[in-house]
């Protein structure tokens, strides 16, 4: 039977739980769906990703002001991807912030992102009408930002290319949390179309030395405790290895790209198709890990078109 593209069908309502990961630290998670987490200092917030719409921002926004009447002065983007960015206006930050890399996608492929994104995931779009265009950051950087939130350090740094090439970690060091944006997942499939899947789990082994007590994963419940954060980074960068390792197994034997899905699907089915959102990434995810072992370093540019013509190539 044929999938229904993408996330068209999963149209019913999700729960959201929103939950102290740490002192003044929290994490919106709601099943599967894209996580936000919040950073309270002595005399403002920030915001780490910002929901797709500023509709749907509206909640976190509530939800902040429940627990604390400081501002929200700056908003992280950990990566480039509508689902994570398009709702930032909504929060009236003095600061956007993302990292060079970041901006660098966003110009070069924002608008196509938009477009996808919105036919892939309608339920995460309400409102769409709210979006004011794409969003662009105020504050771009490279390597570290160390910002104060009153006394409260969060430093802000790119350890490494691996869900996109941009991406960016939060990290509070009294607290010693972490808020790893789609680098890390828990219990969801890990979203790869526009993946560097050779470095992806490097970049996991440079967030595992900082030995978070706490972390809030992209996608999935935030995780409290060493053993569960650990456990988390173990199973996300078993996803990858399967999927990668795969791949290359299949194109070193001159398989075809319907062929290499067909693979993956024998490796991957089992232990992880139960996973959030599973169904949706496996044709992005093989498309991308057969281009990467093929030689394709720079990941193609998604468009609406382009993941239908390749949905109905592989998964319909």
């Amino acid at each position: 039977m044929a999938q229904t593209f993408a996330s068209t069908g999963d149209m019913a309502d999700k729960v959201v739980t929103f939950s102290t990961i740490g002192p003044g630290l929290y994490a919106y998670t709601a099943e599967g769906d894209p996580n936000t987490g919040i950073i309270e200092g002595d005399d403002c917030c920030m915001v780490i990703d910002a929901q797709a719409t500023p509709a749907m921002a509206g909640d976190v926004i509530r939800r902040v002001a429940a627990v604390t009447p400081k501002p929200i002065k700056y908003v992280l983007l950990s990566h480039y991807h509508a689902v994570r960015v398009l709702g930032a206006s909504a929060y009236g930050a003095s600061e956007i912030i993302a990292s060079r890399a970041t901006r660098d996608l966003i110009v070069e492929r924002g608008a196509e992102d938009m477009a996808s994104e919105i036919g892939r995931f309608p339920r995460l779009f309400r409102g769409a009408d709210t979006i004011p265009g794409l969003t662009w950051p105020t504050l771009v950087f490279d390597g570290v930002l160390t910002l104060w939130l009153g006394k409260r350090r969060v430093d802000v740094l790119v350890p490494g290319r691996g869900h996109t090439a941009g991406d960016t970690i939060a990290w509070v060091p009294d607290a010693e949390v972490m808020f790893s944006g789609d680098l890390v997942e828990y219990r969801s499939a890990c979203y790869c179309g526009d993946a560097h899947l050779e470095d992806w789990p490097k970049t996991l082994k440079a967030l595992a030395a900082y030995q978070p007590k706490a972390l809030m994963p992209g996608r999935g419940d935030a995780l409290v405790g060493p053993d569960t954060v650990r456990a988390a980074m173990s199973g996300t960068s078993a996803f990858l290895e399967a999927l990668y390792a795969t791949a290359q197994r299949s194109v070193s034997q001159g398989r075809t790209l319907k062929e290499t899905f067909a693979d993956v699907r024998k490796a991957m089915d089992e232990p992880f198709g139960s996973y959030a959102i599973y169904e949706h990434c496996l044709p992005f995810n093989v498309s991308r890990a057969y281009d990467e072992a093929r030689g394709i370093a720079h990941p193609r540019i998604w468009t609406d078109q382009r993941d239908r013509d390749m949905w109905a190539a592989l998964q319909g």
